[in-house]
C-alpha cells in the first residue's frame, strides 16, 4: 500500500481537522469531558491508534512532515513566559508564593521518587524523571515538548512514555483530588462562607498592574502581541545557543520562556508595549493544541511494550505520595481552613494532571460545601502559570545532571 506523504502545511491542516474531531468525540462521549481529557489529546490519540493498528498489519498509512511542530511548541512556552508576571504574583498575595514553593519542592520530590523506582527496575534515572514532574506536573504538553531531549539522552520511546504517563495522571488527578479535599473538609468540620466579591482571574489580567489588556478585536492589538511572542522566541534562541556554547543543555523552549518573562516584567514596569494577557494566552493555547495533535499523530505507541509495569508502579506511588503530603503538611501550611482544603484538591489536580483538572475538582467541592474564592485565585495562578516555569527549570537541571 502506498504511503500518503504530507508536507508541513498539509500536516498542520490534517492536525487542525483532527483537533476538531477530538472536540466532536468528547461531545459524543461525556465521560471524556468528565475526566477533563483535552480534545487535542483525544483527536491525536485516535490517529495514533489507527497508525498503531496499521503498523501491526505491516502498513504505514501516512508520512507527516513535522517541521512546524517545534515552532508551535516554542510559541506555547513563550506564552507561559509572557504570563510569568511578578505583579501577578503580588496580586495573589503570600498564599500564591507559598503554594508555588510547595509545588516546586513537590516537583523535585516527584522526580526523586521516579528515579528510585526506575532504578529498582534497572532503568536509567531519566526514565524516572520523565515519569515524574515532566509528565505529571507538566502534563502532556511539557512531556511531549521535552521528549526529544530524553530520546537523545537514551530514553527510547520517550514520546510514547510521556503520553501514557500524562494521560494516566490526568485521570488519577481528577479521581483523587476530590476525595482528598472531601476528607479534609469533613475531618475538620470545615465549610464555606457566603460568596465573596469576585477576584481578578489570572487569565484576565485585570488589576494586575502592567500587562493591561487592550481591545482584542483590532488587528493591531493581535498583531502586536503575536510579534512580541515571535521576538521572545528569537531572543530565546540566542539564549539557548549561548548556554550551549558554555556546555549547558538549555532547550529552545526554556530560552524563549525566559525571554518572554523578561519582556513581560519589563512591560509591567514601564507599560511600553501594553501586552494583552488574554491575547497571548489565546495564541499560546492555539499553538499548544496544534502542537499536541501533531506530536500525538506521530507517536510510535508500539514502543511502550514492556514498560507498563514500571510506569504503573511509579504512578501508584506518586498518587500515594501526593495524597499523604496534602493531608500533612501542605494542608496545615496553607492555613488548615476551608479554602486550604479546596486548594489542596486543586493542587492534586494540577500536580498529577492539568489546571483543568484542578478547576474541575475545586468546582465540585465548592458546589457541595460552599464558595472558596481564595482557592480559585491561588491554585489556578500557580498551576496555570508559575509552576510550569519552575518545573521547566527543574527538568533542564535533571537533563544536565543525568543526561
Amino acid at each position: 500500500m502506498t504511503t500518503l506523504q504530507l508536507d508541513a502545511v498539509q500536516t498542520l491542516a490534517f492536525a487542525g481537522v483532527t483537533l476538531f474531531l477530538g472536540y466532536g468525540v468528547r461531545r459524543i462521549v461525556p465521560v471524556l469531558g468528565r475526566y477533563n481529557l483535552p480534545p487535542p489529546i483525544i483527536g491525536g490519540l485516535l490517529v495514533a491508534l489507527v497508525m498503531l493498528f496499521a503498523h501491526a498489519q505491516g502498513v504505514k498509512l501516512l508520512q507527516f512532515d513535522t517541521t512546524l511542530q517545534s515552532p508551535l511548541m516554542i510559541a506555547f512556552f513563550t506564552s507561559i513566559g509572557l504570563g510569568a508576571s511578578v505583579s501577578l504574583l503580588r496580586t495573589g498575595g503570600p498564599q500564591v508564593a507559598v503554594l508555588l514553593v510547595i509545588a516546586t519542592i513537590f516537583a523535585v520530590a516527584q522526580n526523586v521518587l521516579g528515579i528510585v523506582v526506575a532504578r529498582l527496575f534497572d532503568l536509567p534515572p531519566l526514565f524516572g524523571v520523565l515519569a515524574g514532574s515532566v509528565t505529571l506536573t507538566g502534563g502532556p504538553a511539557t512531556g511531549l515538548a521535552f521528549a526529544p531531549l530524553f530520546e537523545q539522552a537514551g530514553i527510547s520511546g520517550a514520546s510514547s512514555i510521556a503520553l501514557a504517563m500524562a494521560m494516566a495522571g490526568i485521570v488519577t488527578g481528577g479521581l483523587v483530588g476530590g476525595p482528598v479535599g472531601t476528607f479534609l473538609i469533613e475531618r475538620y468540620g470545615l465549610k464555606g462562607r457566603d460568596a465573596a466579591p469576585s477576584l481578578p482571574s489570572p487569565a484576565s489580567g485585570a488589576g494586575l498592574g502592567g500587562g493591561a489588556d487592550v481591545p482584542e478585536d483590532t488587528e493591531r492589538s493581535i498583531l502586536k502581541n503575536v510579534v512580541v511572542i515571535l521576538v521572545a522566541m528569537w531572543l530565546g534562541a540566542w539564549i539557548s545557543r549561548g548556554c550551549a556554547a558554555l556546555g549547558l543543555t538549555l532547550p529552545a523552549t526554556i530560552g524563549a520562556m525566559l525571554a518572554g518573562g523578561a519582556i513581560r516584567n519589563l512591560d509591567d514596569a514601564t507599560g511600553w508595549i501594553g501586552i494583552s494577557q488574554s491575547i497571548v494566552e489565546n495564541v499560546g493555547a492555539a499553538a499548544l493544541a496544534l502542537f499536541l495533535v501533531v506530536a500525538l499523530m506521530t507517536l510510535e505507541l508500539w514502543n511502550l511494550a514492556g514498560l507498563a509495569l514500571p510506569l504503573i508502579a511509579i504512578l501508584v506511588l506518586q498518587v500515594v505520595l501526593v495524597a499523604l503530603v496534602c493531608c500533612w503538611p501542605i494542608f496545615q501550611i496553607l492555613g488548615k481552613d476551608y479554602p486550604s482544603a479546596v486548594t489542596v484538591g486543586g493542587f492534586i489536580g494540577f500536580m498529577l494532571g492539568t489546571t483543568a483538572n484542578a478547576m474541575a475538582v475545586m468546582r465540585t467541592l465548592a458546589e457541595r460545601y460552599g464558595p472558596a474564592p481564595r482557592a480559585f485565585l491561588v491554585a489556578p495562578m500557580v498551576g496555570a502559570f508559575f509552576v510550569d516555569f519552575t518545573n521547566a527549570l527543574i527538568i533542564t537541571a535533571c537533563l544536565n545532571i543525568f543526561g
